[in-house]
């Protein structure tokens, strides 16, 4: 589609399309001229045509220039039935959690490589984290993206594995130490992150099941330490998370 897109017979719906499809995970921002690079569209056609998504809120344009996604096109792919039915069951289940223990609550499924956070609740305490509904963050150093990860496919277990980065200090960047966890996930029904993300957010995560037993989600929680509160954190969790996996089945 976007190698024609300077073919006069291509439909501008088709160049509005090559435009938002070159945006990805590891480019999330773009200038004008690298957007009409990627969608093979003329600079004049590809501003004109920039300009209408941003009116509409399918892009947002930053201070920097650069443009991302915009909320309204987020909206959109909610609507999506997998995901908008999943966040409405689980809704009612992540304001009891928050309830119980007034901290930070996500529900989150994976995306490719990534945890995509589908909704999130802010705790009352004051605990640093970069997590916002439509965040994608890795797999390897949220709570939730552990959990996720334990239940992936092979492959994308390893090509998680063999791309491990640093984050922070206490990021689990060794293979054979993150795949025990992930192993540890499966045995004890949970997983757990200590300032790997964020310092100073520490995070516990339980799997939501489907139809199968197939993982389709993980509910976790952002607190300041988990030390002593890691098990009535874990009960919580596994307590919503039959009460969606209910819900789900009906």
């Amino acid at each position: 589609m976007a190698g024609n897109a300077r073919d006069p017979g291509v439909s501008v719906a088709s160049r509005l399309l090559a435009l938002l499809a070159v945006f990805d995970e590891k480019t999330p921002a773009l200038t004008l001229s690298e957007l009409a690079d990627g969608a093979d569209l003329p600079v004049a056609t590809a501003h004109r045509l920039v300009r209408e998504l941003v009116g509409w809120g399918a892009l947002v344009r930053g201070d920097d220039g650069r443009y991302v996604v915009g909320r309204r096109l987020w909206k959109l792919g909610l609507l999506a039935p997998d995901q908008a039915d999943l966040r409405e069951i689980a809704s009612p289940f992540l304001h009891d959690i928050y309830g119980a223990t007034l901290a930070t609550v996500h529900l989150a499924i994976r995306d490719g490589d990534e945890v995509l956070y589908l909704d999130r609740l802010a705790g009352h305490a004051s605990v640093p984290a970069v997590s916002r509904v439509g965040a994608r963050l890795p797999l390897y150093a949220t709570g939730v993206g552990k959990v996720l990860l334990a239940y992936a496919p092979r492959e994308v277990h390893d090509r998680v594995l063999r791309n491990l980065a640093r984050i922070t200090p206490y990021t689990v960047t060794h293979p054979g130490k993150l795949d025990s966890e992930l192993r540890r996930v499966h045995r004890e029904g949970y997983a757990q992150t200590v300032e790997e993300m964020t310092l100073g957010a520490c995070s516990v995560a339980v799997p939501v099941r489907g139809e199968g037993e197939s993982v389709v989600a993980a509910l976790g929680i952002v607190v300041p330490s988990i030390g002593r509160d890691r098990a009535r954190l874990v009960a919580a969790l596994q307590v919503a998370a039959r009460g969606i996996e209910r819900s789900l089945r009906r």
